[in-house]
């Protein structure tokens, strides 16, 4: 299969090197309007650099859409016209409104899917078999200052990953949403079938955080994106008192995760999806919702 990547900033380099290392893609093809960054990622890669959005759908079964958020719309509308199928980055586009105005324009026959990464991250998968009866959960996501340009604010950024998890794998019907921050801070505090659920973000940390945590009627569960490690804390059989102060003895279960890149089983995924003519995981409509649940944190309601 050919493919192409559009967009060849921080997260486009990251498509076109794992592109360039899967047995499935045939010839790699990348296009940015810095043609000087494209074609030196090109020579690093084997990808052919080309001079036009259009020449690279042209030589293109399959394109992932990397550009910052703002130009999604008008950039997939191109991917649209020439009927190929795309992975579009998240957020989808830079407002929901203007996300299903897109989709309208999606013809038949072809792969749309949108790159939720952290949905292929193997923790969630883990956690949910683990999980049973859930009093409290908190996800964060925290990153220090970054140049990286995305258009969005940080809850568009960051948070949606753990909102993509939240509404599509644990508890789809969230309530009482109260949101407080601004563009670069965002802290959230919900229900979800009478369950406490607390998630943060920002941009402005000095630590890079990326927790799960659940405390189960049980156990409590802590999981970490990054180095995708699972650990279960037991509580103890008893409790001791010793020089006027408890002490306990908790039980910590490692659980053995199969440790993945997410994105390069994401982008396998998406060529499988092509050559199969099937639905990829992540929906536009799924992604839409994500959208519109972080304009609704945005809004304040």
């Amino acid at each position: 299969m050919d493919v192409g990547v559009i967009g060849v900033g921080t997260m486009g380099r990251n498509h076109v090197r794992i592109y360039s290392e899967l047995k499935s893609v045939d010839r790699l093809g990348i296009y940015d309007v810095n043609t000087q960054g494209a074609k030196a990622l090109g020579r690093t890669f084997g990808a052919t650099v080309y001079g036009s959005i259009s020449d690279l759908l042209d030589n293109s079964d399959a394109v992932s859409v990397v550009v910052p958020t703002q130009f999604h719309s008008t950039v997939v509308e191109e991917v649209f016209k020439k009927e190929k199928s795309v992975l579009i980055e998240k957020p989808i586009c830079a407002t929901s409104a203007e996300a299903k105005q897109l989709m309208k324009k999606a013809p038949d026959g072809i792969t749309v899917g949108v790159g939720h990464i952290e949905r292929f991250n193997p923790i969630v998968a883990e956690i949910k078999k683990i999980v049973k009866n859930p009093v409290y959960v908190e996800m964060k996501r925290h990153n220090p200052a970054s140049a990286r340009i995305t258009g969005s604010s940080v809850v568009e950024d960051l948070m949606i990953h753990d909102i993509d998890i939240l509404l599509h794998e644990f508890f789809p019907s969230p309530d009482e949403i109260h949101g407080i921050g601004n563009d670069d801070v965002m802290s959230v505090l919900m229900k979800c079938d009478a369950i406490p659920v607390a998630l943060s973000a920002s941009r402005k940390a000095s630590k890079k955080i990326r927790l799960f945590y659940i405390e189960d009627e049980d156990f409590t569960i802590e999981g970490d994106f990054m180095t995708q490690e699972v650990t279960i804390h037991r509580k103890p059989g008893q409790y001791q008192v010793e020089a006027h102060r408890y002490v306990q003895e908790n039980i910590i279960e490692k659980v053995m995760v199969g440790k993945v890149e997410p994105l390069k089983r994401e982008l396998e995924t998406f060529i499988d999806c092509v050559d199969k003519n099937k639905p990829f995981p992540i929906s536009p409509e799924q992604a839409i919702r994500n959208l519109e649940f972080c304009e609704k944190i945005r809004s304040g309601q």
